[in-house]
């Protein structure tokens, strides 16, 4: 992968809303409301990780929980039906430019008894191998370098009731995209987040074998991130996410849920800039962490009608037969002036005994490239029961 390639993605995504803001306008009038998308620092935290939920439109805070709960909500882990497990799940990035980027999620957990979980996860993100050149002759390369990002997670889960429960996440997080290439004052960037949760199930009254389950978390809140060492910081992409869903059994072999997730981005929404760089329309976005988060709400240049439009949706349905094949899909929306991601997701998934195996495929809708576009995602997934003893025993204490 050439450097120019790297270039091509990070100012994509990264200064997209810039580019939008400043283009031939006459009046900043002719701004607001237009596009201006919330751009953030180490976006692959908000990458779903797993083939399962991303085939459900990247929809799952209120959804059964497995070995995944952790990253979509921490207070899911509690209720889960089994005493240890793991997956492992590979999402290729770019796959229709280049072969060598992905993204790679392992996580494991662990039931300490019937109210009590932990898990622990870790999220690799690899770049692909990168030439540095000070020209076009061979004799002006200079290095290889392979970029990479990581983080790395400790999950705990209560249940305080028979319905409910919370959890929270501790990560750590490594990003080092430059290397020793750039500069005497690049740096690797490193930060420290933290995750909160709740879950709510409830078997439907009247309803034979059907659930109904909310769940609401907010994700990443954590110190800025850097890569000089300097008063250059970028929010991490901390987010609210809430949504719910509706289990119903048709018949002893057949089930089908229905998944809907709302979330937002809890960081500063870039303003409107008037022709001698003084804001016109909006907020100061170099805001303290806090200040950014609860800020975010009532920030936009375009008031509340753009805060409405930061808000991304996403909605899924899961089909299950006799608990060993799954059918799943899934839709995620976002407004046009947002960043106007808009795609089908569609998988399958199959479960047997101690193992299990996921795959997912997105189509965008919008006929806007995507990178996760026409590539297939997978997830492996083993966990044990517990034994009959070990029930009994978690049941008396």
């Amino acid at each position: 992968m050439k450097l120019r390639v790297l270039f091509a993605v990070v100012l994509s995504t990264t200064f997209a809303s810039q580019i939008f803001a400043q283009g031939s306008v006459s009046s900043p009038d002719e701004l607001i409301g237009q596009n201006n998308a919330i751009t953030t620092a180490v976006p692959f935290l908000a990458i779903s990780p797993d083939a399962r939920h991303a085939a459900l439109g990247d929809a799952g805070v209120a959804t059964s929980p497995d070995a995944n709960a952790a990253y979509w909500n921490a207070a899911k882990l509690a209720f889960i039906d089994k005493q240890y497990g793991g997956t492992l799940s590979y999402t290729p990035w770019l796959g229709k430019i280049v072969n060598d980027m992905k993204i790679a999620y392992l996580s494991a957990f662990y039931k300490l008894n019937r109210e009590q979980a932990v898990a622990f996860s870790m999220k690799y993100f690899d770049l692909g191998d990168i030439t540095f050149t000070t020209g076009p002759a061979p004799t002006d390369v200079i290095g290889v370098y392979n970029p990479r990002e990581f983080t790395l997670d400790a999950t705990y889960s209560r249940m305080l009731s028979e319905n409910f429960s919370i959890g929270g996440s501790a990560r750590y997080i490594h990003s080092n995209i430059t290397g020793a290439f750039s500069g005497n004052d690049a740096q690797p960037g490193k930060s420290a987040a933290v995750d909160f949760g709740v879950y709510y199930v409830k078997p439907m009254t009247g309803v034979k074998n059907s659930t109904w389950s909310l769940g609401a978390t907010v994700t990443n809140i954590g110190g800025k991130i850097s890569y000089t060492g300097g008063d250059n910081k970028d929010f991490l992409p901390t987010n609210l996410r809430v949504g719910t869903a509706y289990k119903m059994e048709l018949d002893p072999y057949n089930t089908i849920t229905f998944i809907l997730d709302f979330n937002k981005l809890l960081v500063p929404t870039p303003p409107v800039y008037d022709s001698v760089g003084n804001i016109y329309a909006g907020k100061d976005p170099n805001r303290s962490l806090l200040s950014g988060m609860f800020g975010s709400f009532s920030d936009a240049p375009d008031g509340f009608n753009e805060e409405l439009k930061e808000v991304m949706t996403s909605v899924g349905i899961e089909y299950w037969y006799n608990d060993l094949f799954a059918a799943r899909v899934g839709y995620f929306n976002e407004a046009k002036t947002k960043g106007n991601r808009k795609y089908m997701t569609l998988g399958a998934g199959f479960r047997k005994d101690r193992f299990g195996f996921d795959m997912a495929y997105l189509v965008p809708t919008n006929k806007r490239e995507h990178p996760l576009a026409e590539t297939l995602r997978f997830t492996l997934h083993f966990t044990v029961a517990p034994t009959q003893v070990e029930k009994e025993e978690s049941v008396t204490d």
